[in-house]
């Protein structure tokens, strides 16, 4: 594929977890002169390998991006990942390349496909301060006149989540600051289905795996650089529920049949808002992750490029 009859500036590869996205992107990245954008939450993190599921040996020399840029137990948010992907897109592009998002998390997916555009708005201390004098109703009255039209009720139903709502809003409404244009992406979004059957299987053969393979030492190592439980906990599944069992509070067993059957759980959720994405609007181009989804991917890619 050339890029002259080349349909789509952006590649999207998604899928549930143990689902083989990596792997496809991987191959696709080396036929269609291809870098990948990680789309994931823990990936940007060093010291996160195992339980982040970073598969780095399967990149071999395609360059990859979004992936071991931050310190374990820094802060990441989806504005900060939206804004790292359109750099690197815009990167990726100019050396007339491909680029190619893969990952699971729906989240961050929806940012870069949808292309809603978020203000960073820092805390300010001196609002705060001032909101924690008045009561709860205060709070709602406040926000509703600041944003008659408000959709997110839960914003209401907690004294901080109102008090932060309040904090953008008011940012929005003084700074008014235009956000910069949105790059026109015209993506072309394959994602890998799996059985149900097939998919706890491999989810279960990949953490026997990563366990024999360093993960307890991995979040072990991760505490002792001065990583509190809690924040650990914050990172994820893995993280949750190793930590759970250096501290004592799980047996080995305990603490795989629980973790096992988390992750399957998170495949499901993760199965549902690739649902909901296509119902708002994205198109996913489905393939079997059993057959062979590299040729039924390239296949998809030929169509779009003779658009």
């Amino acid at each position: 594929m050339t890029e002259q009859n080349q349909s789509f500036n952006l590649l999207t590869i998604l899928g549930p977890t143990a689902s083989g996205k990596t792997r496809l992107a991987v191959a696709l990245a080396e036929r269609l002169r291809g870098e990948i954008i990680s789309a994931d939450s823990r990936q940007v993190f060093r010291g996160m390998d195992i339980g982040s599921g970073k598969d780095l040996h399967e990149y071999g020399p395609i360059p990859h991006h979004l992936i071991n840029i931050l310190d374990a137990g820094e802060e990441f948010s989806v504005f900060a990942f939206q804004r790292l992907f359109l750099e690197a897109w815009q990167q990726i592009t100019s050396r007339g390349r491909l680029p190619i998002l893969c990952g699971g998390s729906g989240l961050y997916l929806d940012a870069a496909l949808r292309g809603y555009r978020m203000a960073e708005v820092p805390p300010d201390e001196r609002l705060r301060n001032e909101l924690a004098l008045k009561s709860d109703q205060e709070l709602c009255r406040m926000l509703n006149a600041l944003r008659p039209d408000q959709h997110n009720q839960t914003d209401l139903l907690d004294r901080q989540r109102t008090i932060r709502a309040i904090e953008i809003a008011r940012h929005d409404s003084s700074a008014r600051s235009e956000a910069e244009p949105y790059p026109e992406l015209h993506p072309l979004v394959i994602g890998i289905r799996l059985e149900r059957p097939e998919m706890r299987r491999r989810i279960t053969e990949r953490l026997r795996q990563r366990l024999d393979n360093g993960l307890i030492e991995e979040v072990q190592s991760l505490h002792d650089s001065g990583i509190a439980w809690e924040r650990l906990d914050y990172y994820g599944l893995e993280y949750r529920y190793v930590g759970a069992f250096l501290r004592g509070d799980l047996s080995r067993n305990d603490m795989f049949q629980k973790l096992n059957s988390a992750i399957n759980d998170f495949a499901k959720r993760q199965g549902n808002w690739f649902r909901k994405m296509e119902r708002h609007g994205v198109a996913v181009n489905w393939v079997d992750g059993v057959a062979d989804p590299l040729e039924q991917a390239l296949s998809i890619c030929l169509a779009a490029g003779k658009g």
